[in-house]
């Protein structure tokens, strides 16, 4: 018996050793760990990933906030905040040392979306249930609706151009897979730039204050405009289109570089100015929401709406 059974390890044993040689992959999982550093490669989706190595981790435990979490913003101070903190129309913020809590509750009636902060360092935030833009003092707490206009469907997200303060909010009708884009100025007046678009989602001005990005969920395009000395905007162009899944929130580096969430893949896309994808940072849930940076670019955090916390993707 005691042959029988040696006889049957050694087989076991030549059966690994065979597919270790085989199939390198199959006993290195452990290494592709989102707990471990690791490199986009070719099979991550990505066919020309040169960005340096990258780890993902957990921030809050899963279902800190609800479903409907979006909207990540960093203080100057390195609070994070986001929406929908344990029910809808508030927002919530965690401390540097990771201590979450209620912000503040918005209006009766209304519901966040986009945040942003205005060189005012003021908190700027997308109500889409009352088609306004509202603005949050954080010394005091003090909300105050910035911008109204009863035509927008549901202003969803927000960019603020660094160089001229102006505000830019997509706008889509997801009943119909059409949006619309909006401009908002220092004088709080509301402009409408652009109508009869895709689903209006994700929008970003560039460092330098000359480019504007807005993808179209649905349509799973993502373009980008000039923007001139007034705001307005002109040459719009594809700037990239993908051939699958969804995108939501984007946000740009220093260098010019676009991350877009790409919803429903679970990844994170980084696109050089040029519109060529250098990276795809994957993720652990599959429902990204929007996207921001740590104040230093050396963390970028994501909101997940089906995991109901923040991932951190560390560079």
């Amino acid at each position: 018996m005691k042959k029988y059974y040696s006889i049957i390890k050694r087989a076991a044993l030549r059966i690994l050793l065979l597919l270790l040689i085989s199939f390198p992959g199959v006993l290195t999982a452990q290494e592709k760990s989102f707990n471990n550093f690791r490199r986009g490669a070719v099979g991550d989706g990505c066919e020309t990933c040169t960005d340096p190595a990258y780890r993902v981790t957990d921030l809050l435990p899963e279902g800190s906030f609800t479903k409907g979490m979006e909207g990540p913003a960093v203080d100057k101070k390195g609070n994070l905040y986001a929406v929908n903190f344990r029910e809808q129309g508030t927002i919530g913020v965690v401390t540097p040392e990771g201590v979450v809590s209620e912000f503040v509750v918005l209006p009766q009636g209304s519901v966040g979306n986009g945040i942003r902060f205005g060189r005012d360092g003021k908190m700027y935030i997308a109500d889409y249930t009352k088609h306004n833009i509202l603005r949050v003092n954080l010394d005091n707490r003090q909300i105050e609706v910035y911008a109204h206009n009863s035509t927008m469907n549901q202003p969803n997200d927000l960019t603020i151009s660094p160089v001229s303060g102006i505000i830019y909010a997509s706008d889509p009708a997801w009943r119909d897979s059409t949006g619309m884009l909006w401009m908002i100025t220092l004088d709080r007046k509301v402009t409408l730039l652009e109508k009869n678009m895709g689903t209006t989602n994700g929008i970003e001005v560039s460092p330098d204050g000359k480019l504007l990005y807005v993808n179209e969920s649905i349509q799973r395009n993502v373009w980008v405009y000039d923007i001139l000395p007034d705001g307005s905007i002109s040459g719009k162009r594809l700037f990239y289109k993908f051939d699958d899944f969804g995108m939501d929130g984007m946000r740009c580096d220093p260098a010019g570089n676009l991350y877009i969430t790409r919803h429903g893949k679970g990844a994170v896309v980084k696109l050089s100015p040029n519109g060529n994808i250098t990276a795809e940072y994957l993720l652990k849930g599959k429902l990204p929401t929007n996207i921001t940076f740590s104040n230093d670019y050396k963390k970028a955090y994501v909101t997940l709406a089906d995991r109901g916390c923040f991932e951190v993707i560390e560079f």
